[in-house]
């Protein structure tokens, strides 16, 4: 696992423990199992270190030119049969292939939050990911426990191009007074059945992440129908992104 800087993997491999702490609490994981899967984490800072993995996921923002970044320094150090896959929620695969020299082992791996809990994986297949790196991946994340669905590459893929809207329309309801955040999220869960509401949904998810992706759907679509709500962009400019910095639609 490979972060920024010493900080920010001390705090992945703290919300991994944490996250396996609550399995173990609930007998769904001994405390010796816990042991051995953290042992198994290798944490770095140095990207030298992804030299001899078999595939690379990368798990940055939804920023494409910081994913172009760290693309380019991954692959400087990576074996030539060796894998990429990008965790992207939006940005089209396609064209994140095309700028690696790798574009038929480039696939998309969408995990959904929360992950450990969460049993699908969008993959994303771009023009260019050939048959064997589909069959490869899709093998990884059966063996992961989670169940994979393959999509093309298209913006939104399939999940977020339906939810993300929904979120959307959500802050817009919120935003012209229609109804409280509690209760539209109330609304959601017990009259669609949703186990968490779009705005605390939106609240996890990160605010300015919700916005990066209705904005690649606006671009990517040229549809009014996917503009960002005015609210949304309100709110990440006031810095107020949700869970992550303690107040978003809720306050944490």
């Amino acid at each position: 696992m490979l972060d920024i800087d010493e900080a920010a993997v001390q705090k992945g491999v703290a919300t991994i423990s944490g996250s396996l702490d609550r399995l173990v609490k609930k007998e769904k994981m001994s405390a010796e199992q816990k042991a051995a899967a953290m042992a198994r984490i290798k944490a770095t800072t140095q990207m030298a270190d992804l030299k001899a993995v078999d595939i690379v996921i990368e798990a940055a923002t939804e920023n494409e030119g910081l994913k172009l970044k760290i693309l380019a320094e991954a692959e400087a150090v990576i074996g030539n049969d060796t894998i990429i896959a990008s965790n992207t929620s939006s940005i089209s695969i396609t064209q994140l292939a095309a700028a690696t020299g790798r574009a038929d082992r480039f696939i998309g791996m969408h995990f959904f939050n929360p992950v450990p809990m969460m049993a699908l994986v969008e993959l994303i297949r771009g023009l260019q990911t050939s048959d064997e790196t589909h069959a490869k991946v899709e093998a990884l994340a059966k063996a992961l426990g989670k169940t994979p669905i393959t999509v093309k590459n298209n913006p939104g893929f399939v999940v977020n191009r339906i939810l993300c809207p929904m979120i959307n329309e959500a802050i817009f309801v919120y935003a012209e007074g229609l109804a409280s955040a509690e209760e539209i999220d109330a609304g959601m869960k017990l009259g669609c059945n949703h186990p968490i509401g779009p705005l605390a949904l939106a609240d996890m998810i990160g605010l300015d992440t919700m916005l990066a992706v209705m904005k690649v759907f606006y671009e990517g679509f040229n549809d009014s129908k996917y503009r960002p709500a005015p609210l949304l962009k309100e709110m990440v400019a006031a810095g107020y992104l949700g869970r992550k910095t303690g107040r978003g639609f809720y306050t944490y």
